[in-house]
């Protein structure tokens, strides 16, 4: 009798073990499952890649990762990232995220697009155009002059339209020009980056605000206060004659 009810016991037990077995591998699993992310893989370095490293397949690799924790601009296929150019270092295991490479389509994490340039001005006079940029949106550029010689006017004229606007440093900073004055960093091509760099370093600089889907142009011509306090007529007649005069 004794030995039967052992057996009987011995057989529960060895069900219950069975069971709380089943119940904890479920649980297990079911964790392990949450915390690899439910599918969801992220690309990251399969080696230290230093920067300006163009990018192969063999260079990477995706392994599950977190849905919650999962960093902004990460990839998902190696596919993704294979020929784009790595800016900063990377470690090994490291996510590959968008702002750490350069495309030429998107200009990676500069902002720049191949072909263009980000140039910086001081601008001045112009606090009520900077509380309210904000990157993309477009200016017209303005320099104004003051010649140094007798009885010389100040002389206005616009020499860019329709820049886009890159980012702005509302803090004065110091400038070539030996003045602190706010920053505004402009998105353009090479040329134009050159006119900007001259005007910054030898003229102030104001910028003018414009609708982001405003395109229209007009004659860059100079304005100083004369012909801006002559009569209508009479300052349309001096503008018609001196690009009159250009032009020949």
């Amino acid at each position: 009798m004794k030995q039967n009810n052992l057996a009987k016991l011995l057989g529960i037990a060895l069900v219950v073990a069975i069971i709380a077995t089943g119940v904890f591998y479920g649980l297990f699993v079911n964790k392990l499952s949450s915390s690899t992310g439910s599918g969801k893989m992220v690309v990251v370095a399969a080696k230290a890649i230093p920067s300006g490293t163009v990018l192969a397949e063999k260079d990477v690799q995706s392994i599950p990762w977190p849905v919650e924790q999962s960093p902004a601009g990460a990839f998902e296929a190696s596919e993704q990232v294979a020929g784009r150019t790595v800016l900063q270092p990377l470690a090994q295991g490291e996510p590959i995220l968008a702002a750490r490479l350069a495309s030429t389509e998107k200009g990676g994490g500069s902002g720049v697009p191949a072909g263009m340039r980000a140039v910086s001005v001081h601008v001045s006079d112009s606090s009520g155009v900077l509380s309210q940029l904000a990157p993309g949106q477009k200016v017209d550029v303005q320099v104004l002059i003051t010649r140094k010689v007798a009885n010389a006017e100040p002389e206005l004229r616009t020499i860019l339209e329709a820049i886009q606007v890159l980012s702005v440093s509302p803090q004065p900073e110091p400038s070539s020009q030996g003045s602190n004055l706010p920053a505004v960093t402009l998105l353009t091509n090479p040329a134009d980056a050159d006119v900007l760099a001259l005007a910054d370093s030898g003229a102030r600089v104001r910028l003018a605000l414009r609708n982001p889907l405003d395109g229209a142009t007009r004659p860059r011509t100079a304005v100083t206060l004369d012909t801006i306090l002559r009569p209508s007529g009479a300052a349309s007649s001096s503008t018609a004659s001196t690009v009159a005069s250009k032009a020949q």
